[in-house]
């Protein structure tokens, strides 16, 4: 199971996951079928009849972001800049995930900017810390305070500011049934917390790269 972020200060701290029993593969896909019978169908009619392999292949991958430590992406750092110290960018960053609640998908976008304190991070790594927590059941809130919270603290900037965009599909699937809404949420920390001004200036650059 993923770890609880308890916010301490201006910062989300982890708590210990517990620990569960894993099923085997054969128990999840006889939890499939189960599911399938609950609807009404027939599990046993030819189309459906690889339908639970198919399934559980299919959330190996889509939720394979409990199988990847996210942080060790993040392990190396680059000293030699050139004594660069402003702002790095990186936005549009795609990402699907599955909502906790429902397991339905939410899809859309990550920005990140940080102020380097010393080391920077390759690009990509950003990118893939994005990818592996949001591979996991999750709330949008959640998923931007754990990307916050591992970056912090590998690297120490001196500010860092994550903006995600998403639709959720249960909102869009059910409930409210409302298509084209979007989420976003933020998060601030160091100079982009502290400086009203440099938040204008992370906004006003994701937005110049919306299309």
């Amino acid at each position: 199971m993923d770890a609880i972020l308890k916010p301490v200060g201006n910062k989300a701290v982890r708590k210990a996951p517990h620990e569960v029993a894993r099923p085997s593969r054969e128990e999840a896909e006889a939890a499939v079928r189960t599911l399938l019978a609950w609807i009404g169908d027939d599990p046993e009619r030819e189309g459906l009849l690889d339908t639970p392999k198919r399934v559980v292949k299919a959330y190996t991958e889509v939720l394979g972001g409990y199988f990847e430590d996210p942080e060790e992406h993040l392990q190396r750092t680059f000293e030699d800049v050139g004594g660069y110290d402003e702002l790095i960018m990186v936005r549009d960053i795609p990402f699907h995930s599955f909502c906790e609640h429902h397991m339905l998908p939410f899809i859309g976008t990550a920005h990140i900017a940080y102020y380097p304190s010393g080391g920077v991070v390759g690009l990509s790594k950003l990118a893939r810390v994005v990818d592996i927590y949001a591979r996991r059941l999750q709330t949008q809130e959640h998923l931007t305070a754990q990307i916050v919270s591992a970056i912090d603290s590998h690297l120490a900037p001196r500010g860092l500011a994550v903006m995600l965009e998403a639709e959720h599909q249960c909102m869009t699937m059910r409930g409210v049934q409302k298509q084209g809404v979007s989420t976003i949420t933020t998060q601030f920390t160091g100079v982009f917390q502290d400086d009203p001004s440099e938040q204008v200036r992370f906004i006003t650059l994701v937005r110049g790269g919306s299309r």
